[in-house]
């Protein structure tokens, strides 16, 4: 079949490191897939009986790279380093500096880059600089890229630059602008796998709602727990109410600080793990009875947050097209938390609104 075209943006950054090779081995696309096409002996569309196997329909790559012009060098030796995988998926690797390069006749696009906040910056000052970058890039995709392309946004304030370029590319739907609040969900699921002793596969159906930031809400109030075989409440599982409301919450909202804290560096593995998973989600649907958080366009909600918002939300996905997850009861201590990051939203989209209008 046709490659896909997948760009990544802010590529010599060290998210990008690793999620270039996850996605060139195929662990977002799939190494192959089993496919009603022709076989490889009697170009039919059924099972040749001397085929051992259906015919597999390698899904092949093309790999786009953005990033500023100081940081060329640096593309290139990435370049070579894919390369020199000899990875069977990957056709074409574009190491760029322009837009109508970058942004051409995209499938996907993966916002990595963006302006880092800087010792004495102030948030609005965040916004500003990444207001001008968000907007170009929302520009050059309602310009060059497909109608139909999926673009998700990591770069922080996540939530705010996915608006700023969603609001940029009036061609393309809003409906395929998403920003990742996958971290902030795995990170919720270890946290409970953890206390349990279970995998974080036992774990589904967590929640992360609104803005990745320390006002986040993850809500555990819906989620599932499998525990001994039996598929629980994560409240009833765990049976610490103030855990759950406390510590847990906070470990979450905080959990990127203490990386840094740490390791003197962001979190980079396992934000490249939560795109991918994010991504491969939106390309191949979520799993039967399974929900996940993203950040999407709030309009047409049923939970009573403000529309026009790009807000974090439960969805389940099919044919590569989201859906919000209707019908969950809300209690007192959910709203509250729920309003809470909203207004941060609300306030971060008037301060960006502002700059892109006088800009």
């Amino acid at each position: 079949g046709e490659p896909i075209r997948v760009l990544v943006t802010g590529a010599a950054g060290q998210i990008a490191y690793s999620l270039l090779y996850s996605i060139a081995k195929g662990d977002v696309f799939g190494k192959d897939q089993v496919t009603p096409a022709m076989c490889y002996h009697t170009a039919m569309n059924k099972l040749c009986p001397t085929c051992t196997k259906p015919f597999l329909s390698f899904q092949p790559l093309i790999l786009v790279l953005l990033d500023i012009t100081p940081v060329m060098t640096v593309l290139d030796g990435i370049v070579m380093e894919l390369q020199d995988c000899a990875l069977p998926l990957l056709r074409e690797v574009i190491p760029t500096d322009k837009e109508e390069v970058a942004f051409k006749d995209l499938d996907i696009a993966i916002l990595v880059g963006s302006m880092p906040r800087k010792e004495g910056m102030e948030r609005k000052d965040l916004l500003q600089a990444n207001a001008k970058i968000f907007k170009s890039q929302g520009a050059a995709l309602d310009k060059y890229a497909k109608k139909s392309v999926k673009v998700v946004v990591v770069g922080n304030p996540a939530n705010t630059n996915c608006l700023i370029a969603s609001k940029s590319a009036p061609s393309i739907p809003k409906e395929n602008f998403s920003c990742l609040t996958r971290l902030d969900h795995n990170r919720a699921k270890s946290q409970i796998a953890l206390k349990l002793g279970v995998s974080a596969n036992d774990v589904k159906n967590v929640i992360i709602w609104g803005n990745h930031s320390s006002t986040q809400y993850p809500d555990v109030s819906h989620a599932k727990v499998n525990v001994k075989g039996k598929e629980v409440g994560v409240y009833e599982a765990i049976k610490d109410d103030s855990w759950l409301k406390g510590d847990f919450i906070l470990t979450v909202q905080q959990r990127g600080a203490a990386v840094i804290k740490a390791r003197k560096l962001s979190s980079a593995m396992s934000a490249a793990k939560a795109i991918c998973d994010h991504v491969r989600d939106i390309w191949f649907g979520t799993p039967a009875g399974e929900f996940v958080s993203m950040g999407v366009i709030s309009d047409g909600n049923s939970y009573g947050v403000p529309e026009g918002l790009l807000y974090s939300f439960p969805v389940v996905i099919k044919d590569k097209t989201w859906k919000f997850v209707e019908g969950l009861p809300i209690n007192d201590f959910s709203r509250e938390k729920m309003n809470l990051t909203a207004k941060e939203l609300i306030e971060e989209k008037e301060t960006a609104v502002q700059f892109l209008s006088s800009a």
